[in-house]
Protein backbone atom coordinates (compact mmCIF):
# COMPACT_ATOMS: atom_id res chain seq x y z
CA UNK A 1 0.00 0.00 0.00
CA UNK A 2 1.53 3.31 -1.10
CA UNK A 3 1.10 6.52 0.85
CA UNK A 4 -1.11 7.88 -1.92
CA UNK A 5 -3.48 4.92 -1.53
CA UNK A 6 -4.07 5.39 2.20
CA UNK A 7 -7.59 6.64 2.87
CA UNK A 8 -8.92 8.51 5.88
CA UNK A 9 -10.71 5.33 6.89
CA UNK A 10 -7.48 3.35 6.73
CA UNK A 11 -5.64 5.88 8.86
CA UNK A 12 -8.43 6.16 11.43
CA UNK A 13 -8.40 2.38 11.82
CA UNK A 14 -4.63 2.37 12.24
CA UNK A 15 -4.86 5.17 14.81
CA UNK A 16 -7.38 3.16 16.84
CA UNK A 17 -5.19 0.05 16.61
CA UNK A 18 -2.16 2.01 17.81
CA UNK A 19 -4.22 3.46 20.65
CA UNK A 20 -5.24 -0.05 21.72
CA UNK A 21 -1.60 -1.15 21.71
CA UNK A 22 -0.51 1.95 23.64
CA UNK A 23 -3.25 1.40 26.20
CA UNK A 24 -2.36 -2.27 26.57
CA UNK A 25 1.29 -1.39 27.13
CA UNK A 26 0.29 1.12 29.82
CA UNK A 27 -1.96 -1.52 31.40
CA UNK A 28 0.93 -4.00 31.45
CA UNK A 29 3.06 -1.41 33.24
CA UNK A 30 0.33 -0.70 35.81
CA UNK A 31 -0.40 -4.40 36.36
CA UNK A 32 3.26 -5.02 37.01
CA UNK A 33 3.36 -2.24 39.61
CA UNK A 34 0.32 -3.91 41.22
CA UNK A 35 2.24 -7.18 41.43
CA UNK A 36 0.03 -8.96 38.89
CA UNK A 37 2.50 -9.38 36.01
CA UNK A 38 5.02 -12.19 36.39
CA UNK A 39 8.58 -11.85 35.20
CA UNK A 40 10.17 -9.03 33.27
CA UNK A 41 8.57 -6.89 30.57
CA UNK A 42 10.02 -4.78 27.77
CA UNK A 43 7.41 -2.26 26.69
CA UNK A 44 7.13 -0.98 23.13
CA UNK A 45 5.15 2.20 23.77
CA UNK A 46 6.37 4.61 21.12
CA UNK A 47 7.01 1.87 18.55
CA UNK A 48 3.36 1.33 17.58
CA UNK A 49 3.60 2.83 14.09
CA UNK A 50 6.24 0.29 13.05
CA UNK A 51 4.07 -2.70 13.93
CA UNK A 52 0.73 -1.33 12.71
CA UNK A 53 2.09 0.18 9.51
CA UNK A 54 4.01 -2.96 8.60
CA UNK A 55 1.12 -5.29 9.35
CA UNK A 56 -1.21 -3.17 7.23
CA UNK A 57 1.11 -3.70 4.26
CA UNK A 58 1.42 -7.48 4.69
CA UNK A 59 -0.80 -10.39 3.71
CA UNK A 60 -2.52 -12.40 6.44
CA UNK A 61 -0.36 -15.43 5.59
CA UNK A 62 2.97 -13.60 5.75
CA UNK A 63 5.37 -14.45 8.57
CA UNK A 64 6.42 -12.07 11.33
CA UNK A 65 9.26 -12.53 13.82
CA UNK A 66 9.84 -10.10 16.68
CA UNK A 67 12.14 -9.46 19.63
CA UNK A 68 11.42 -9.66 23.33
CA UNK A 69 10.00 -6.14 22.87
CA UNK A 70 7.26 -7.56 20.71
CA UNK A 71 3.87 -6.88 22.30
CA UNK A 72 3.01 -4.41 19.54
CA UNK A 73 3.79 -6.88 16.77
CA UNK A 74 1.73 -9.64 18.38
CA UNK A 75 -1.29 -7.35 18.66
CA UNK A 76 -0.82 -5.83 15.20
CA UNK A 77 -0.91 -9.36 13.75
CA UNK A 78 -4.09 -10.30 15.57
CA UNK A 79 -3.33 -11.32 19.13
CA UNK A 80 -5.98 -9.75 21.35
CA UNK A 81 -5.14 -7.42 24.24
CA UNK A 82 -6.89 -9.72 26.73
CA UNK A 83 -4.91 -12.81 25.73
CA UNK A 84 -1.66 -10.84 25.72
CA UNK A 85 -2.26 -9.41 29.19
CA UNK A 86 -3.38 -12.82 30.42
CA UNK A 87 -0.10 -14.26 29.16
CA UNK A 88 1.85 -11.68 31.13
CA UNK A 89 -0.23 -12.57 34.19
CA UNK A 90 0.35 -16.34 33.83
CA UNK A 91 -3.30 -17.03 33.17
CA UNK A 92 -4.81 -20.02 31.37
CA UNK A 93 -6.30 -17.72 28.72
CA UNK A 94 -2.90 -16.33 27.76
CA UNK A 95 -1.96 -16.39 24.09
CA UNK A 96 0.62 -19.08 24.92
CA UNK A 97 -1.30 -20.48 27.92
CA UNK A 98 1.26 -18.86 30.25
CA UNK A 99 4.22 -20.70 28.71
CA UNK A 100 5.74 -17.72 26.94
CA UNK A 101 5.27 -14.67 29.08
CA UNK A 102 6.10 -11.18 27.92
CA UNK A 103 9.18 -12.09 25.90
CA UNK A 104 7.71 -14.94 23.84
CA UNK A 105 4.29 -13.83 22.62
CA UNK A 106 3.41 -16.11 19.72
CA UNK A 107 0.30 -16.65 17.60
CA UNK A 108 1.13 -18.97 14.73
CA UNK A 109 -2.42 -18.92 13.39
CA UNK A 110 -1.95 -15.23 12.62
CA UNK A 111 1.55 -15.63 11.17
CA UNK A 112 3.14 -14.24 14.35
CA UNK A 113 5.86 -16.85 14.65
CA UNK A 114 7.31 -15.71 17.91
CA UNK A 115 9.10 -13.14 19.97
CA UNK A 116 12.70 -14.08 20.69
CA UNK A 117 14.65 -13.24 23.83
CA UNK A 118 18.09 -13.98 22.35
CA UNK A 119 19.17 -10.85 20.50
CA UNK A 120 19.37 -11.43 16.76
CA UNK A 121 18.54 -15.14 16.97
CA UNK A 122 15.36 -14.85 14.94
CA UNK A 123 16.90 -13.26 11.86
CA UNK A 124 18.24 -16.55 10.47
CA UNK A 125 14.92 -18.17 11.39
CA UNK A 126 13.08 -15.56 9.34
CA UNK A 127 15.45 -16.28 6.45
CA UNK A 128 14.56 -19.96 6.79
CA UNK A 129 10.84 -19.18 6.68
CA UNK A 130 11.43 -17.09 3.58
CA UNK A 131 13.38 -19.95 1.99
CA UNK A 132 10.43 -22.24 2.68
CA UNK A 133 8.09 -19.76 1.00
CA UNK A 134 10.38 -19.49 -2.01
CA UNK A 135 10.69 -23.26 -2.41
CA UNK A 136 6.92 -23.66 -2.19
CA UNK A 137 6.20 -20.73 -4.50
CA UNK A 138 3.64 -19.46 -2.01
CA UNK A 139 4.29 -15.76 -2.54
CA UNK A 140 4.65 -15.28 1.20
CA UNK A 141 7.10 -12.83 2.75
CA UNK A 142 8.89 -13.18 6.08
CA UNK A 143 9.58 -10.07 8.14
CA UNK A 144 12.14 -9.91 10.95
CA UNK A 145 11.82 -6.97 13.32
CA UNK A 146 14.86 -6.27 15.49
CA UNK A 147 16.48 -3.53 17.52
CA UNK A 148 19.51 -1.46 16.64
CA UNK A 149 21.67 -3.48 19.04
CA UNK A 150 21.11 -6.63 16.99
CA UNK A 151 23.06 -5.11 14.11
CA UNK A 152 26.26 -5.79 16.05
CA UNK A 153 25.38 -9.47 16.45
CA UNK A 154 26.84 -12.06 14.09
CA UNK A 155 23.42 -13.51 13.26
CA UNK A 156 22.43 -10.20 11.67
CA UNK A 157 25.28 -10.37 9.19
CA UNK A 158 24.86 -14.10 8.55
CA UNK A 159 21.15 -13.71 7.85
CA UNK A 160 21.60 -10.75 5.50
CA UNK A 161 24.39 -12.49 3.61
CA UNK A 162 22.51 -15.73 2.99
CA UNK A 163 19.25 -13.93 2.24
CA UNK A 164 21.07 -11.94 -0.45
CA UNK A 165 22.83 -14.97 -1.93
CA UNK A 166 19.55 -16.87 -2.22
CA UNK A 167 17.39 -13.82 -3.06
CA UNK A 168 14.97 -14.72 -0.29
CA UNK A 169 11.60 -12.97 0.16
CA UNK A 170 12.49 -11.54 3.56
CA UNK A 171 12.37 -8.03 5.00
CA UNK A 172 14.77 -6.98 7.73
CA UNK A 173 13.18 -4.14 9.69
CA UNK A 174 15.34 -2.45 12.31
CA UNK A 175 13.46 -0.54 15.02
CA UNK A 176 16.25 1.91 15.82
CA UNK A 177 15.30 3.55 19.12
CA UNK A 178 18.87 4.87 19.59
CA UNK A 179 19.71 2.65 22.55
CA UNK A 180 20.97 -0.92 22.83
CA UNK A 181 19.62 -1.57 26.32
CA UNK A 182 21.26 1.35 28.20
CA UNK A 183 24.03 2.23 25.74
CA UNK A 184 23.58 4.77 22.90
CA UNK A 185 24.02 2.79 19.68
CA UNK A 186 26.08 5.63 18.20
CA UNK A 187 28.73 5.35 20.91
CA UNK A 188 29.66 1.76 20.01
CA UNK A 189 28.87 1.51 16.29
CA UNK A 190 30.85 2.99 13.41
CA UNK A 191 27.91 3.07 11.02
CA UNK A 192 25.69 6.12 11.34
CA UNK A 193 22.66 4.04 10.41
CA UNK A 194 23.54 0.68 11.96
CA UNK A 195 21.24 -1.41 9.76
CA UNK A 196 20.82 0.58 6.55
CA UNK A 197 24.47 1.54 6.14
CA UNK A 198 25.55 -2.09 6.28
CA UNK A 199 23.07 -3.39 3.71
CA UNK A 200 25.23 -2.45 0.73
CA UNK A 201 27.90 -4.89 1.94
CA UNK A 202 25.46 -7.66 1.10
CA UNK A 203 24.16 -6.08 -2.13
CA UNK A 204 20.83 -5.30 -0.49
CA UNK A 205 18.70 -2.19 -0.98
CA UNK A 206 18.08 -0.18 2.18
CA UNK A 207 15.94 2.72 3.28
CA UNK A 208 15.88 4.84 6.43
CA UNK A 209 12.31 5.77 7.31
CA UNK A 210 10.34 7.67 9.94
CA UNK A 211 9.26 4.86 12.24
CA UNK A 212 6.82 7.14 14.06
CA UNK A 213 4.67 7.75 10.97
CA UNK A 214 2.38 4.80 10.32
CA UNK A 215 1.74 5.91 6.73
CA UNK A 216 5.45 6.09 5.93
CA UNK A 217 5.99 2.62 7.42
CA UNK A 218 3.08 1.09 5.50
CA UNK A 219 4.35 2.61 2.26
CA UNK A 220 7.95 1.41 2.72
CA UNK A 221 7.00 -2.10 3.85
CA UNK A 222 4.46 -2.40 1.06
CA UNK A 223 7.03 -1.53 -1.60
CA UNK A 224 9.62 -3.87 -0.11
CA UNK A 225 7.10 -6.72 0.18
CA UNK A 226 5.99 -6.27 -3.42
CA UNK A 227 9.61 -6.41 -4.53
CA UNK A 228 10.23 -9.58 -2.52
CA UNK A 229 7.11 -11.30 -3.91
CA UNK A 230 8.24 -10.45 -7.43
CA UNK A 231 11.56 -12.22 -6.87
CA UNK A 232 13.60 -9.12 -6.12
CA UNK A 233 14.92 -10.46 -2.84
CA UNK A 234 15.38 -8.90 0.59
CA UNK A 235 15.26 -5.28 1.71
CA UNK A 236 16.65 -3.63 4.84
CA UNK A 237 14.46 -0.95 6.40
CA UNK A 238 15.68 1.14 9.32
CA UNK A 239 12.73 2.69 11.13
CA UNK A 240 13.77 5.52 13.41
CA UNK A 241 11.67 5.51 16.56
CA UNK A 242 11.90 5.91 20.35
CA UNK A 243 10.68 3.96 23.35
CA UNK A 244 8.67 5.88 25.92
CA UNK A 245 9.64 3.60 28.80
CA UNK A 246 13.04 2.31 29.89
CA UNK A 247 14.66 -0.79 28.47
CA UNK A 248 12.80 -3.08 30.89
CA UNK A 249 10.57 -2.87 33.92
CA UNK A 250 13.48 -2.02 36.25
CA UNK A 251 14.96 0.74 34.09
CA UNK A 252 13.98 4.38 34.83
CA UNK A 253 15.91 5.47 31.70
CA UNK A 254 17.58 8.39 33.49
CA UNK A 255 20.58 8.04 31.17
CA UNK A 256 18.60 9.65 28.34
CA UNK A 257 18.99 13.43 28.00
CA UNK A 258 15.81 15.33 28.92
CA UNK A 259 15.90 17.39 25.73
CA UNK A 260 16.14 14.23 23.63
CA UNK A 261 13.20 12.65 25.42
CA UNK A 262 11.09 15.79 24.95
CA UNK A 263 11.95 15.97 21.26
CA UNK A 264 10.88 12.40 20.62
CA UNK A 265 7.75 12.57 22.76
CA UNK A 266 6.69 15.50 20.58
CA UNK A 267 6.88 13.08 17.65
CA UNK A 268 4.60 10.51 19.32
CA UNK A 269 3.20 8.13 16.66
CA UNK A 270 -0.35 8.77 17.87
CA UNK A 271 0.09 12.52 17.55
CA UNK A 272 1.65 12.15 14.10
CA UNK A 273 -1.41 10.14 13.05
CA UNK A 274 -3.74 12.74 14.60
CA UNK A 275 -2.06 15.45 12.51
CA UNK A 276 -2.42 13.40 9.35
CA UNK A 277 -6.09 12.75 10.13
CA UNK A 278 -6.71 16.46 10.60
CA UNK A 279 -4.97 17.18 7.28
CA UNK A 280 -7.32 14.65 5.64
CA UNK A 281 -10.31 16.51 7.04
CA UNK A 282 -11.34 13.92 9.62
CA UNK A 283 -13.31 15.68 12.36
CA UNK A 284 -11.65 15.74 15.77
CA UNK A 285 -14.78 14.15 17.24
CA UNK A 286 -14.26 11.03 15.10
CA UNK A 287 -10.67 10.76 16.26
CA UNK A 288 -11.71 11.10 19.90
CA UNK A 289 -14.39 8.47 19.36
CA UNK A 290 -11.73 6.08 18.06
CA UNK A 291 -9.57 6.82 21.09
CA UNK A 292 -12.58 6.16 23.31
CA UNK A 293 -13.25 2.82 21.66
CA UNK A 294 -9.62 1.88 22.18
CA UNK A 295 -9.81 2.77 25.88
CA UNK A 296 -12.91 0.60 26.28
CA UNK A 297 -11.23 -2.34 24.54
CA UNK A 298 -8.24 -2.07 26.87
CA UNK A 299 -10.38 -1.73 30.01
CA UNK A 300 -12.37 -4.83 29.01
CA UNK A 301 -9.13 -6.70 28.31
CA UNK A 302 -7.73 -5.85 31.73
CA UNK A 303 -10.92 -7.01 33.42
CA UNK A 304 -10.97 -10.26 31.43
CA UNK A 305 -7.32 -11.01 32.17
CA UNK A 306 -7.77 -10.36 35.88
CA UNK A 307 -10.84 -12.60 36.02
CA UNK A 308 -9.24 -15.50 34.13
CA UNK A 309 -8.15 -18.66 35.89
CA UNK A 310 -4.48 -19.17 36.62
CA UNK A 311 -2.67 -21.58 34.33
CA UNK A 312 -2.84 -25.24 35.28
CA UNK A 313 0.69 -26.54 36.03
CA UNK A 314 -0.29 -29.84 34.42
CA UNK A 315 -0.40 -28.03 31.07
CA UNK A 316 3.31 -27.18 31.26
CA UNK A 317 4.40 -30.22 29.26
CA UNK A 318 1.73 -30.05 26.56
CA UNK A 319 2.28 -28.51 23.14
CA UNK A 320 6.05 -28.99 23.31
CA UNK A 321 8.28 -30.66 20.76
CA UNK A 322 10.38 -32.80 23.08
CA UNK A 323 10.58 -34.04 26.64
CA UNK A 324 14.20 -33.05 27.06
CA UNK A 325 15.56 -36.49 26.24
CA UNK A 326 17.54 -37.57 23.21
CA UNK A 327 14.91 -39.90 21.70
CA UNK A 328 13.26 -37.17 19.64
CA UNK A 329 16.43 -36.80 17.55
CA UNK A 330 16.18 -40.31 16.15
Amino acid sequence: MTAAEVTAGDLLGWFEQMAVIRGTEKAAHDLFLAGLVKGTTHLAAGHEAVAVGASAALRPDDYVFATYRGHHHAMARGAGPAECLAELMSKATGVCKAKGGSMHLTKASAGMLGSYAIVGAHLPIAAGAAWSAKLRGSGQVAVAFFGDGATNIGAFHEALNLASVWALPVLFVCENNLYMEYTPIGSVTAAGHPAADRAASYRLPAEVIDGNDVVVVADAVGRAADRARAGGGPTVLEAQTYRHFGHSRTDPATYRPAAEVAEWLARDPLEVARKRLADLGVPAAEVEAAAGRAATIVADAVAAAKAADSADPREAFTDVWADGGHQWRT
